[in-house]
């Protein structure tokens, strides 16, 4: 599965930078040049990862880490000039998951990057059976569904698709964002393939079908039923 990383720098040689490391590792890459565009970015294109510089105009990086905050857990890396303990702890009250001071190594930052998503994958599928409701389980070993002796076999993108929505449960995903993480941003065919394979996973899931939901015009949430 393709991560996505939002990198939100005033400077545009550092940010363009480092966007060329992430670009070459096969992440999908978005850019923010301020902190005001660099919330909207992360609202509307829901990253896996995101780094933020923290002196910027229009917002700095302390209020875009507070605000992400209050809806996300998405890991959030800081990259910053300014060094010192008491920096670094106010960071991390704030939430930020890892620390990264200027001038920094880009190479290094992206091995920072990847160890961080394979610990939180780690964290959100230690458990390799997940309970999705109505006594139906998704196997992280076997990428099976199971409901008591039923197995039903997933399809590496019907697999990704819900780990994906399982990562951003009650936040709407788009058709677009689906599609890009999925099949990967070069991909050229019809976006009406997303509802095509959320059709054939929904009918693997029994019941706990309804906790993926239809948002008209947009996309897909997750959400237990009650």
């Amino acid at each position: 599965m393709t991560h996505k990383v939002l990198i939100v720098e005033d400077e545009q040689r550092i940010r363009e930078l480092i966007s060329d490391y992430f670009d070459s590792k096969e992440w999908i890459v978005c850019q923010a040049e301020n902190g005001r565009e660099g919330l909207y970015m992360y609202e509307n294109e829901i990253p896996d990862l995101v780094i933020l510089d923290l002196m910027m105009p229009e917002m700095d990086g302390w209020e875009v880490c507070r605000q992400i905050r209050r809806q996300s857990d998405v890991p959030i890396i800081i990259l910053t000039a300014v060094s010192g303990d008491e920096r670094q702890i106010q960071g991390y009250e704030l939430g930020a998951d890892d620390y990264v001071t200027k001038p920094f190594s880009p190479k290094v930052l992206v091995s920072k990057a990847e160890v961080l998503m394979k610990r939180v994958n780690g964290q959100l599928f230690s458990n390799p059976h997940i309970v999705l409701g109505f006594d139906v389980l998704l196997n992280t070993r076997s990428r099976q569904l199971e409901k008591g002796e039923e197995t039903f076999d997933l399809t590496p993108k019907e697999y990704d698709i819900l780990q994906m929505l399982l990562r951003n449960k009650g936040i709407v995903l788009s058709r677009e964002t689906i599609l890009g993480h999925v099949w990967g941003m070069d991909y050229e065919g019809d976006i009406r393939v997303v509802d095509t394979h959320i059709k054939k996973l929904r009918g693997k899931m029994c019941q706990a079908a309804n906790n993926i939901r239809t948002v008209f015009g947009i996309g897909y949430i997750y959400e237990e039923a009650p």
